[in-house]
């Protein structure tokens, strides 16, 4: 089985996993999902004090070596085991998830191809770009809803870390994109970017 490997980064709050699951329903049984949120490095060992701290939105606050080996092996068509993260406690679940390779694996997060050897394994990159009022309006209703985060948090965290990252990290990787998308994302645009993604098994 030939496996393409497509990147949708962008900012947090941007509308990567809305995309990404628009596309899995339209790909269907064809494409696989990969969170890279999944791969921040195990804090059990420090307190909850200390991990309330880490720089999240930072890209060393992830473990590259593993996401590097985890995308290798999907791209060669072996089915691999991908760590779970739970954003509650900032620590590692102890179960992992078994991906099976599909023609299609669709990989998002923040700094998705950060690393150059990272970057040359997607045969597709796509940059979500979405205003900083709409991100951090989408990070409000999801952190304190599903993160158990507060508003003070959440806010702070914003100004403090995730806006200074984003211009720092997350915005130079439009240059290496393939593709830039407006958010909101329509449905439109959806569609055409189906197509252009089943058009990589022809090319």
């Amino acid at each position: 089985m030939n496996v393409h490997l497509i990147g949708l980064a962008g900012g947090s709050g941007a509308g990567k996993s809305w995309l990404t699951t628009r596309l899995a329903r339209r790909l269907g049984a064809d494409c696989a999902r990969l969170s890279l949120d999944d791969f921040y490095r195990d804090r059990s060992h420090l307190t909850p004090a200390r991990r309330a701290r880490i720089n999240f939105d930072h890209p060393r606050a992830i473990d590259w070596p593993l996401f590097q080996v985890v995308l290798q092996r999907l791209a060669a068509g072996q089915p691999t085991e991908a760590p779970c993260y739970d954003f509650s406690t900032h620590c590692r679940r102890p179960a992992s998830r078994l991906i099976q390779p599909r023609p299609f694996i669709l990989v998002e997060g923040l700094w998705v191809w950060h690393r150059p050897r990272i970057r040359e394994l997607f045969a597709l990159r796509v940059f979500v770009e979405c205003p900083s009022k709409l991100r951090l309006a989408r990070r409000f209703k999801r952190d304190t809803a599903e993160r158990g985060r507060t508003e003070e948090e959440v806010l702070g965290r914003f100004a403090g870390q995730v806006e200074p990252m984003q211009q720092r990290f997350v915005e130079p990787l439009k240059r290496t994109a393939h593709q830039v998308l407006c958010s909101p994302v329509r449905a439109s645009a959806v569609a055409q970017l189906e197509r252009q993604i089943r058009h990589l098994i022809v090319t």
